[in-house]
């Protein structure tokens, strides 16, 4: 007999590098899963509401497992929806295995514009785009510290998301700024110092990998004099304060949200009641990486509420004709692109152990 649950399929990491972020965004999912089941599941049609089940196995924070576990999901498990795994590189492994099986992958961790640029079609996307995510920080300095004006923009070139989130930031530079791209590809730090020092920029921008982005941070007190603005992708989380303690102080970082921002809720619950029930569960505050997993849930079970079917083809033409808010954000995307568009990245500063919240303008989506 066909079960009444709705599989929710994901390939996440508890282990290896994104092990951090992929619990904060198993997490948000399994708050998802206590919210949609405390009120009857969710409702396909005339059929009675079913309930979900996650289904996840870890995939160490690797290429090839996360292939192996979607491939299962899929394929043994038969799961209803695939949900991403957290990071750009990961997510675009699991994309193709979607588009292999015809399946609509809901992604909530990824945001690399190179899973736009090839054109796919079955992705359903909630986070801005990497190259958005500080291109509205040359203007906010403009304000803050109009005296400035040599950036440097330091990133990985590993992987995609780092490359497109430095091109963002000297895009938007460009007519004001003279801007400095600085890519490595192996991480050292003495050699990276030098760099900087024969460069003399006054605003330094790092889009790494958390622990790549840590590592130069550590080395602040050999930088050269000239910097006097610092900004990071890492910054964004807790674990980059809890990480350097002072040596975070006055670092402004992107986020992709933040608890106190609040929104015309359309769907879904309040910022209020997801923070609260996220201490409770889990015992820690919760990050964007699980806000906006829980919020990819909400525009599922909002499309399946609209497409009345789980058909990916169905849910799909759904989440597209979608433009709606959830105390994520907006939620819309581009119907040709599949870009979305309607969610806007905040920028926070760590001042005495707290973050602020920059204005930017797009606090009010």
């Amino acid at each position: 007999m066909e079960s009444r649950q709705i599989l929710i399929g994901l390939s996440i990491s508890l282990t290896g590098r994104f092990s951090a972020q992929g619990l904060q965004a198993l997490n948000g999912l399994r708050l998802w899963q206590f919210y949609v089941n405390g009120r009857d599941g969710i409702t396909i049609g005339q059929i009675a509401p079913r309930p979900l089940r996650l289904v996840f196995y870890d995939d160490q924070s690797r290429a090839s497992l996360a292939r192996e576990n979607a491939q299962r999901l899929l394929r043994q498990d038969r799961v209803d929806a695939l949900f991403g795994p957290y990071s750009s590189g990961l997510t675009m492994t699991v994309a193709e295995v979607a588009r292999e099986q015809r399946k609509v992958l809901w992604n909530h961790g990824a945001s690399s514009d190179e899973i736009l640029n090839r054109g796919w079609q079955h992705l359903v996307s909630t986070p801005t785009p990497a190259s958005d995510y500080l291109r509205d920080l040359p203007r906010r300095l403009a304000r803050q510290a109009p005296a400035l004006r040599k950036i440097c923009a330091v990133y990985s070139t590993r992987g995609t998301f780092a490359s497109h989130v430095a091109r963002g930031v000297v895009q938007a530079a460009a007519s004001d700024y003279s801007a400095q791209l600085m890519p490595y590809s192996a991480l050292d730090v003495d050699v990276l110092v030098r760099e900087l020092c024969a460069s003399q920029p006054e605003i330094l921008v790092l889009a790494g990998s958390f622990e790549q982005e840590i590592q130069i941070m550590r080395a602040r007190q050999r930088w050269p004099a000239s910097i006097q603005a610092v900004a990071g992708v890492a910054a964004g989380v807790h674990a980059f304060h809890d990480e350097l303690g002072n040596a975070a102080e006055g670092v402004i970082g992107p986020s992709q949200w933040e608890a106190p921002v609040s929104f015309p809720v359309d769907i879904g619950p309040d910022a209020v009641w997801f923070v609260r029930h996220f201490r409770q569960q889990f015992g820690r505050e919760p990050e964007y990486t699980a806000a906006g997993s829980f919020a990819v849930g909400l525009i599922f079970a909002e499309s399946v509420r609209h497409a009345g079917s789980l058909q990916d083809n169905a849910l799909l033409a759904a989440a597209t004709a979608l433009d709606c808010y959830t105390f994520y954000g907006r939620f819309r995307l581009n119907s040709a692109s599949g870009r979305q568009v309607g969610h806007r990245i905040l920028l926070i500063q760590w001042d005495r152990n707290h973050k602020i919240l920059l204005p930017t303008g797009n606090t009010e989506e």
